[in-house]
């Protein structure tokens, strides 16, 4: 049987990730959920990356680590907003 090309195998698992990245920021930015849960499914995905690619963490985080956390501080940024809104509360300026 013959070993499976490196490259080949990189090429999967890139994909895979990348798949799994798009997935999640698209659950982040649509699904109804906490702050707790939306770092728990961050952190989930993120041991999922480095079980792809081990010692990696660093990497993930400049990464992808910036586009989970740009899209959580739009999403809860705007669900404070919101519930000042509906509170009552003044609108910030913007």
């Amino acid at each position: 049987m013959e070993s499976p090309d490196p490259i080949v195998e990189e090429e999967k698992k890139m994909r895979r990730l990348r798949i799994m990245v798009d997935l999640v920021a698209a659950v982040l930015a649509q699904e109804r959920m906490t702050m707790d849960e939306a770092l728990d499914l961050v952190n989930a995905t993120k041991r999922a990356a480095l079980n792809l690619f081990p010692g990696k963490g660093d990497t993930f985080d400049i990464i992808y680590g910036r586009r989970f956390a740009r899209i959580l501080k739009e999403r809860f940024a705007f669900a404070k907003l919101e519930q000042q809104r509906n509170e009552g509360e003044a609108s910030p300026s913007f």
